[in-house]
């Protein structure tokens, strides 16, 4: 084999440069294969506790453990009540007791005569200031405005002007002319006159 070897550098002996090439070979694959990546393509690591939540499943293992110790002493509860008569124990013969009942008491009847106390001196209190005085002065000052203005009190009112004073007048005037019409009418279809009168006695003569 050695002899058919063709080494890429001139070599004297081929049987040792093909021992030796071998030898390269093997270090050079050795190191390809214990070379790590530049890049890493490995996948993430599992973490166990993110699968199965350990906490979760001690928490639901306790949870039925209590279910299950109360339906059984519901259950010894049940039994018992039917092996016998059963007795329901609903009496209550505290009485409510209070330490400070009595502080209490005193403090609120000492609030209540304070508060009637308050009340009757404002009731008995009379008024600083005189309603009817201010009110008469108040009168005699709009007088005195009244009799000192150029102007009446009421002038930024809007009064009508004088052409729609005499519209209006008109307008009245056209509707007691239109009744008294409408009445005339009226009386001459209720009450024909003397004319209307004759004219019939004639045709019936």
């Amino acid at each position: 084999m050695h002899k058919s070897y063709q080494p890429t550098r001139p070599a004297a002996n081929r049987l040792l440069q093909k021992k030796w090439d071998d030898k390269y070979y093997s270090e050079h694959r050795l190191l390809v294969r214990d070379a790590r990546p530049t890049v890493d393509t490995r996948p993430p690591r599992t973490y166990m506790h993110l699968h199965m939540k350990l906490k979760k499943l001690q928490l639901e293992e306790e949870r039925s453990a209590t279910i299950e110790r109360d339906n059984r002493i519901l259950l010894e509860k049940m039994s018992n009540i039917m092996r016998t008569t059963g007795s329901i124990d609903n009496r209550n013969d505290y009485e409510a007791k209070s330490l400070n009942h009595e502080k209490r008491r005193r403090e609120l009847l000492r609030v209540s005569r304070e508060n009637s106390t308050m009340i009757k001196r404002i009731m008995d209190r009379k008024p600083d200031i005189n309603r009817d005085s201010w009110t008469n002065s108040w009168s005699k000052n709009l007088s005195y405005l009244d009799n000192i203005s150029k102007y009446d009190s009421d002038w930024h009112e809007s009064k009508p002007s004088s052409r729609q004073i005499h519209s209006r007048q008109q307008s009245s005037k056209r509707s007691v002319d239109g009744t008294h019409d409408n009445q005339k009418s009226i009386k001459s279809l209720v009450m024909p006159n003397e004319t209307d009168i004759t004219k019939v006695d004639n045709n019936d003569a």
